[in-house]
C-alpha cells in the first residue's frame, strides 16, 4: 500500500506541496536561513507575522507546554502538537520529532509518515536512545534508521527534508570526530540536512560543515557557544534553529511579571507589553491561506 494510501493528503494539498518545494528551496539557496521554533498556533503565527521563512517545532518546548521535561511526549502527542503548529500559518513547518519514537527502523519510518500526514513538511530523526547506559545506537544502526526515515520521506507527494541529527556532543562522547563519522554516514544513507547539536566552537562546526556536502543547521541554545548569524554563515552554515529558546525568553517574560507582582504589587510589565489590540493583530491571518 502506497503512503497516499495509507495517509490521505487531500486536506493539504496542493498547499502542503507549495509549502514543501517553498522549504527545499530554502535549502538550495547561496544565503543562511533562520528557522524558529514556536511552541503553539500563536508564536507560530507570530513568528510568521515578523517574516521569517519557514518554522521548527522543538521536543522540549513542546513537552513544556504539556508541564513536561524534555522526551517524554509521546509519538501520538507530538504529532498532535506538530499538526496545531502546521495547521496555524502559511509557512512550512519541520518537526522535532526525537529518536523517532523507537529502535528499529521502522518506527523511525511510521514516524516520519505520520509527520508529512500532519502537515509538515520536514522532520529530523536523532540517533540517541535515551538510555544513560547506551546514550547513541550504534552507528551501523543508527544508519538504518536514517535509511528507513529517508525510505518514507521519499514516498510523500511533495518534497519532504529529512534531517538527520547525530548526538555526540548532547548524549554521547563529545568527540568531533564521531559527530562527522556519523553525520557523513547519514548523508550517504540520504539524510537531507545534517546536524549536531551542541557543538562547542565554529570552527567545530567548520569543521562540520567541510566534511560534508548536504546543508548543515546549528541550534541557538546554549550561552557562550551560540554564535552570531554572521560568523555561523562564514563558516558554512545553512539554516539555523534556536531549540527552546524562544520558548525559554517567554518564560522570562512570565517570571519577570509574575515576579513584580509578587514582590513588590505593581504592574509595570504592563508597559512593555503589547496591548490586546496590537497581540490581535499578530493572530490574523489569511483564512483561504490557512490551511
Amino acid at each position: 500500500m502506497s503512503l497516499t494510501q495509507q495517509f490521505p493528503f487531500k486536506v493539504m494539498m496542493p498547499a502542503q506541496f507549495e509549502k514543501a518545494t517553498r522549504f527545499r528551496d530554502l535549502h538550495q539557496r547561496d544565503r543562511v536561513f533562520l528557522i524558529p521554533n514556536p511552541w503553539d498556533g500563536g508564536s507560530a503565527r507570530v513568528l510568521e507575522k515578523l517574516g521569517f521563512e519557514a518554522l521548527a517545532t522543538s521536543s522540549s518546548a513542546s513537552a513544556a507546554t504539556l508541564a513536561r521535561t524534555d522526551g517524554n511526549l509521546t509519538r501520538d502527542e507530538a504529532i498532535a502538537h506538530c499538526r496545531v503548529i502546521a495547521s496555524s500559518t502559511n509557512l512550512p513547518v519541520s518537526g522535532d520529532l526525537e529518536n523517532g519514537f523507537g529502535r528499529a527502523p521502522e518506527d523511525a519510518a511510521l514516524t516520519v509518515q505520520l509527520a508529512g500526514a500532519a502537515g509538515l513538511v520536514g522532520c529530523s530523526i536523532e540517533d540517541s536512545t535515551n538510555d544513560k547506559r547506551n546514550p547513541l545506537f550504534e552507528i551501523t544502526h543508527a544508519t538504518e534508521r536514517i535509511s528507513a526515515a529517508v525510505e518514507a520521506a521519499r514516498g510523500f507527494p511533495f518534497p519532504f527534508m529529512l534531517t538527520a541529527r547525530a548526538e555526540v556532543f548532547t548524549s554521547g562522547s563529545g568527540n568531533l570526530d564521531e559527530a562527522i563519522r556519523r553525520l557523513q554516514a547519514y548523508e550517504r544513507a540520504g539524510a537531507d540536512v545534517l546536524f549536531a547539536p551542541g557543538l562547542p566552537t565554529l570552527e567545530a562546526v567548520r569543521e562540520v560543515c567541510m566534511a560534508v556536502r548536504k546543508p548543515v543547521n546549528f541550534m541557538v541554545t546554549v550561552r557562550g557557544k551560540s554564535f552570531s548569524v554572521a560568523e555561523l554563515a562564514a563558516v558554512g552554515v545553512k539554516r539555523i534553529s534556536f531549540a527552546s529558546s524562544l520558548y525559554r525568553a517567554a518564560i522570562g517574560g512570565l517570571l519577570k511579571a509574575a515576579r513584580e507582582i509578587q514582590s513588590d504589587g505593581t504592574f509595570h510589565y504592563l508597559q512593555e507589553i503589547p496591548t490586546g489590540m496590537e497581540w490581535a493583530s499578530y493572530l490574523q491571518t489569511t483564512p483561504e491561506k490557512n490551511n
